[in-house]
């Protein structure tokens, strides 16, 4: 990649991250918002001003499409462009940006190819994507967009999720503008790019990470149902007190994982919500969200087993109701074995230090692994830190992770992972993660 086409991503890359900027040098650009809205007309534009066309679908997500072999298929490469509230300015938002790049150099390099007869025209098109509320921090669930497109989530049911101030995901998509009626495109493979955020490939001084299995994800939607009374006038002993039971919730979410060795499990509360919500009134209801993840599913469903167990405990300590249900439950997926050579391969050839590693959190290529050939690339975080203002990654990573990404995604049209077979033998596979768990 020449250093021009390098220095216009980085100057595109900082300019959109001005759209919803914050004054500690993050993010707040919800899904559907007037901030996401300012991102998404970029991104139109950018595609618009190339000759490419766009699509936009009945979730919202949208679609920038380089059509080269006229009725053939598309290798679908991107992420998203929304955030958390103060979030970062990369996670996301440097997959789409970086794959507007690769796709513009592509596109480049085909017109110029087809012109002087050095190369052939491409098996697949390709296309860029800017998948709707991959967040899920205004519409829950997250990873929405690209679920409804790989089949996983029902359109309709997701259209009528709410935020917490009662406007509806349809709403809020036709207030911007961005609620669409274009079809979808055929897919042939997906490719997505993102910063790691963790610390590993920062530890190990290296620049590519590719992304071989993600980890077994459960939430449980928790409701706390109290009484609600005078906060001054009431006894203690009459109170059935919502918050206060949630707060032991909570605690509880925390201390499950040490109940299993070290690392082998996350959890956390990162959603909470409460009535009235008034100074001077004893909680009624309380609604919050649990995570728990793990490379081992069995271990997540022994932490839920506890957890249930123990929630029962605080109803009845309290003389209070608590409903508890499952949701948003993901399987680990396993990325495609000639995927991972082709991220590995992709990197020797730029000089670039490679490892391949899991993914705890979950991405846009999680639902799309499902359906399609997916190759996942990761590049370093600064501190490992992400979802907050102080996320970080160099110039430098976004710049290789671009020049790999291009790379990748000039084999994926060209059939590299066509032939993936499918069957995989799990039980190997399992074996495989035992062992890399317990090296970690």
């Amino acid at each position: 990649m020449s250093p021009a086409h390098a220095q216009l991503f980085l100057e595109n890359f900082h300019h959109v991250a001005t759209f919803g900027a914050t004054d500690a040098n993050g993010v707040d650009r919800q899904a559907a918002t007037p901030e996401d809205k300012l991102s998404r007309d970029w991104f139109a534009h950018f595609a618009l001003e190339r000759g490419w066309e766009v699509r936009v679908d009945g979730i919202g997500n949208m679609f920038a499409l380089l059509n080269w072999t006229p009725g053939a298929p598309y290798v679908v490469i991107g992420s998203h462009l929304d955030s958390q509230p103060l979030g970062g300015r990369f996670d996301g938002a440097y997959g789409v940006i970086a794959g507007l790049h690769a796709a513009a150099e592509l596109d480049e390099r085909v017109k110029l190819g087809s012109d002087n007869g050095s190369i052939s025209v491409p098996q697949f098109n390709l296309s860029v994507v800017n998948w709707f509320n991959e967040e899920g921090g205004r519409f829950a669930p997250s990873i929405m967009g690209s679920s409804v497109f790989a089949g996983l989530m029902d359109e309709e049911k997701m259209l009528g999720v709410k935020d917490l101030a009662g406007v509806t995901v349809r709403e809020a998509l036709e207030s911007i503008g961005y609620l669409g009626t274009d079809e979808r495109p055929e897919v042939a493979g997906y490719a997505e790019i993102h910063i790691e955020q963790g610390r590993i490939l920062e530890r190990e001084n290296l620049t590519i990470g590719a992304v071989d299995y993600s980890w077994y994800t459960q939430k449980l939607d928790i409701e706390v149902l109290g009484e609600q009374s005078h906060t001054g006038a009431t006894a203690m002993a009459d109170r059935h007190d919502a918050l206060v039971a949630a707060s032991k919730i909570v605690l509880l979410v925390h201390d499950v994982t040490q109940k299993f060795e070290e690392e082998a499990i996350v959890s956390s509360v990162g959603h909470m919500t409460l009535e009235p919500n008034s100074p001077i009134v004893v909680a009624r209801r309380v609604h919050l969200v649990a995570d728990l993840r793990s490379a081992s599913p069995e271990i997540v469903k022994e932490a839920r087993a506890s957890l249930i167990e123990d929630i029962a405990k605080i109803a009845r300590e309290h003389d209070i109701r608590i409903n508890v249900n499952d949701f948003d439950i993901r399987d680990i997926q396993y990325y495609p074995e000639n995927g991972l050579e082709l991220i590995e391969k992709a990197a020797a050839n730029l000089g670039l230090g490679v490892r391949r590693m899991r993914t705890m959190a979950g991405h846009d290529s999680v639902a799309m692994n499902r359906i399609v050939p997916t190759a996942m690339l990761f590049i370093p975080s600064v501190d490992g830190v992400s979802h907050c203002e102080r996320e970080f990654t160099t110039d430098a990573d976004m710049v290789a992770g671009l020049e790999t990404l291009t790379a990748v995604a000039w084999e994926m049209v060209n059939g590299a992972l066509e032939d993936e077979p499918k069957d995989l033998d799990l039980d190997d596979v399992q074996d495989q993660l035992s062992q890399d768990v317990s090296a970690r």
